[in-house]
């Protein structure tokens, strides 16, 4: 019998069947703000992955690494991560497919593994399953997604045979596993995840080096004829090629990434490859903005007002050290998380003040003078505190 609907197809009435899937990465559960907890931020963005996941139909979820902070994570943190898989399983009936990253302890991460395929939670971990893919399949279109987790070059030298010792060597080692299984799975199209610094990308200064004898960037054409690439580690969402992505973190980490527009991407495969790829994006907590000025024209200018309820970030360009700036800032920014106070003009010899290891007990009594009084110790102060250190050492010496 002919099947009414394969007819329209042929016809173009209707069109071909698609796999989607939504690309995520680098959550970091369990990271804080410059000392904020970032929990509910997180409980947030999941609540709004599990919203698209069963919105948009979307096939399976791809974290591509780093989905701890930390290699050991806290108990709150290994919460989450029970609660996002379980609920994006059977509220969104989605699969999820993540890797480990750099952050991430593959020991830790890949417990129960065997057990959470069954479930449609799949976790990757090392180098055993590397080319062994994750099959979404409907009836129009195949697709055969390849996790390749954060790869030590130790390990692909141990494993592999790899005789280089660079990111770039193991994951050329993992997509010649990736080719060769693609190669006797005609029709199929094929998605591969992958952590790790890839020419072209641009970084900031929450991301841990992964670099190795100072080789770190990965070039672009390992990947050549992929038709999708979904990459972790950056964490600003960013495109080096169509089929080349960054998603980027779903929260900001610093305020190095307050400019960042955070995203998760929502990717179509047909049958003849990429269809289209869609930005998603992630709840903001609060804003975040970064402000320079004098105490005082941030406490009284009204070209501040837009910024009272964001997370702050001061840098302050007093010429001499004001009193109690964070206590006075706090009261008309409370959220401000991070006070930046350069080298002030002050006389005391042109050296950076925040660099206590630089500095004799001398100096930073002086500097703390100079803090608290608004002005520098004159010579005969300073004469008395030398003499009240050479005493104070006489008296360690000598016992």
């Amino acid at each position: 019998m002919v099947d009414g609907a394969d007819v329209l197809r042929s016809m173009g009435v209707l069109a071909s069947r698609l796999v989607r899937f939504l690309h995520t990465s680098d959550w970091h559960l369990g990271r804080h703000l410059h000392g904020l907890s970032l929990h509910d931020a997180h409980q947030a963005f999941i609540d709004h992955l599990v919203e698209v996941a069963r919105g948009e139909r979307v096939d399976a979820v791809l974290i591509a690494g780093d989905l701890y902070d930390r290699a050991v994570p806290p108990p709150d943190a290994v919460s989450l991560w029970d609660q996002a898989q379980t609920r994006l399983v059977l509220e969104a009936g989605t699969q999820v497919v993540v890797i480990a990253g750099n952050h991430d302890s593959p020991a830790r991460l890949g417990v129960s593994s065997r057990l959470l395929e069954r479930a449609g939670v799949h976790v990757r971990v090392g180098t055993g399953a590397v080319g062994t893919p994750v099959l979404l399949e409907d009836e129009d279109v195949r697709v055969a997604c390849y996790p390749v987790p954060f790869l030590e070059p130790a390990s692909a030298v141990a494993d592999w045979g790899v005789e280089d010792r660079s990111h770039a060597a193991a994951l050329r080692a993992a997509m010649g596993r990736v080719r060769s299984d693609l190669a006797v799975r005609p029709g199929y199209r094929s998605v591969v995840m992958a952590h790790a610094f890839v020419s072209g990308g641009q970084g900031c200064d929450t991301e841990r080096d992964i670099s190795v004898g100072g080789v770190q960037h990965v070039p672009g054409a390992v990947f050549e004829g992929v038709d999708y690439v979904a990459l972790g580690h950056l964490h600003g969402r960013q495109r080096l090629a169509d089929g080349l992505r960054y998603s980027g973190s779903p929260l900001a980490f610093s305020f190095s990434e307050a400019a960042h527009v955070k995203s998760s991407y929502l990717v179509d495969l047909g049958v003849d490859g990429l269809r289209g790829v869609e930005e998603i994006p992630a709840p903001v907590p609060r804003r975040m903005a970064r402000l320079i000025g004098t105490v005082e024209e941030l406490l009284s200018s009204p070209a501040y007002s837009a910024y009272e309820q964001c997370w702050v970030e001061a840098t302050l360009t007093d010429a001499v050290r004001p009193l109690s700036p964070h206590e006075r800032l706090k009261q008309r920014f409370p959220h401000l998380l991070k006070l930046v106070v350069p080298s002030l003009a002050v006389d005391v010899g042109g050296r950076d003040l925040a660099d206590l290891d630089r500095l004799s007990p001398v100096e930073v009594a002086l500097d703390f003078v100079t803090e608290v009084r608004g002005r520098p110790a004159d010579g005969d102060e300073v004469a008395l505190l030398q003499r009240t250190f050479d005493e104070l050492r006489r008296v360690e010496v000598t016992g």
